[in-house]
């Protein structure tokens, strides 16, 4: 079975080409607030991030994948991060970048995609996800997706100066 080819999505690595893209998304100060960014990145930047996006997940404890939708259009970005390989557990995050995308079951189709190459492939026994407490869509995703709520992190966030909790979700997989 591949792991990363979906029916209406596939993940894929990153490319030299997906430079734009990066490159909008991680300055959408929108978005900050989910990747704790604090400043802009430049191109430069972003290109030498690119230039080392094909080292092992095992050497950089994190990997980034593009979903991105049969008609080759990237719809947004899954990563693993927080990768320990000896407890076999990662974190995860998803952005699905446009609203007219948002509610397609992209970001499901993504997400159940990363979470069987996490299994499969990593042999991770388990994989977790931090959302704010006022990211419903995000908590219905993964919710629906079985992952468990674990805890609440009060007051974790400062955001436009007000402190937001934050949700830990947790998926233990029992089989591998």
């Amino acid at each position: 079975m591949l792991t990363l080819t979906g029916k209406n999505i596939n993940l894929r690595p990153l490319e030299p080409e997906d430079l734009d893209f990066i490159y909008t998304i991680e300055n959408k100060e929108e978005l900050w607030e989910l990747s704790s960014t604090q400043t802009p990145y430049s191109r430069f930047l972003i290109k030498q991030y690119l230039e080392n996006a094909h080292l092992d997940i095992y050497e950089v404890k994190q990997l980034r994948l593009v979903i991105e939708a049969k008609n080759l259009e990237a719809l947004g970005l899954i990563d693993i991060f927080d990768f320990d390989p000896q407890h076999r557990r990662a974190a995860i995050g998803i952005l699905i970048v446009d609203d007219q995308n948002r509610g397609k079951g992209f970001g499901a189709e993504a997400l159940q995609l990363l979470c069987d190459y996490a299994f499969e492939r990593l042999k991770l026994h388990q994989v977790y996800a931090n959302v704010a407490e006022d990211n419903l869509k995000s908590q219905h995703l993964f919710e629906r997706q079985g992952f468990q709520i674990v805890g609440v992190k009060k007051d974790w966030n400062l955001v436009q100066g007000n402190y937001k909790n934050e949700i830990l979700y947790q998926f233990i997989n029992h089989v591998y």
